[in-house]
């Protein structure tokens, strides 16, 4: 199964950001394991390094993009992807491009932390912990 992880799981996981830590781990780790296919958006890998650099150091910032590189497709988009990012309903235009990289890849799922933010997503958003329960109840 292929999914797109929003950016906030993955500072989760290289912050390790209590009390979201260990759900967004798991996610992570399945992906690190290729049990699923992971998408990082493009747009998020500066965000990502510069709040790993901010709160920990470079070498953690620089530990956190070779990890999201070497285990994660990186969803890029082109021009006419941005527009259709732009026409969706959502109301924060890097939730719209996240959803449209989901689209785009093909992934199942958009995991996230900000569900409500995604409704109108043309993929569904699910929280890390709900989607590690209905993996599990699919076992």
């Amino acid at each position: 199964m292929k999914i797109t992880v929003d950016i906030n799981v993955l500072l989760d996981v290289f912050q390790k950001r209590e009390p979201h830590y260990a759900a967004s781990a798991q996610v992570v780790s399945m992906v690190t394991a290729g049990t699923l296919t992971g998408v990082c958006p493009a747009h998020g890998l500066t965000t990502l390094y510069y709040l790993v650099r901010k709160h920990a150091s470079k070498p953690n910032a620089e530990d956190a993009m070779d990890q999201v590189l070497r285990h994660f497709q990186i969803g890029n988009l082109e021009t006419a992807d941005w527009r259709d990012a732009r026409d969706l309903p959502l109301a924060d235009f890097e939730d719209a491009v996240v959803a449209t990289v989901a689209k785009v890849t093909a992934s199942a799922f958009v995991i996230t932390r900000n569900v409500n933010d995604f409704a109108g997503s043309p993929v569904p958003a699910i929280a890390p912990e709900d989607f590690l329960s209905r993996l599990a109840a699919v076992r």
